[in-house]
């Protein structure tokens, strides 16, 4: 059964930092391209980041570029997104997704989903 699920989130301040971790299982982790979404109440989802199945592709949302930084484990079937410099704005539940293929790097259409770790930066 393939399964993802995040950890990593919390309560952070402005300007703090956190490292987002994506925990696959029941698949061939490094078959599969990784994206970063996040949802903030009312808001629609916003993809955030994606790497490639092998961590030689990666890219990054304007809102977040120069303060976050994807990489993946394929040894240890874990995604990770580091983020500095986090803003209010950053607020929102963090999701990661895998679709399967080698080499690519989508930024939709992703078929599996973990449960979300929530992200709240506030004073």
């Amino acid at each position: 059964q393939l399964q993802l699920v995040e950890s990593g989130g919390g309560l952070v301040q402005p300007g703090g930092s956190l490292r987002l971790s994506c925990a696959a299982s029941g698949f061939t982790f490094d078959y599969y391209a990784i994206g970063w979404f996040r949802q903030a109440p009312g808001k629609e989802r916003e993809g955030v980041s994606y790497i490639s199945s092998s961590g030689a592709i990666s890219d990054y949302a304007d809102s977040v570029k120069g303060r976050s930084t994807v990489s993946r484990d394929n040894a240890k079937n874990t995604a990770y997104l580091q983020m500095n410099s986090l803003q209010t704005e950053d607020t929102a539940a963090y999701y990661c997704a895998a679709e399967l293929g080698i080499g690519i790097l989508p930024k939709n259409d992703y078929d599996y989903w973990g449960q979300g770790t929530q992200v709240t930066v506030s004073s």
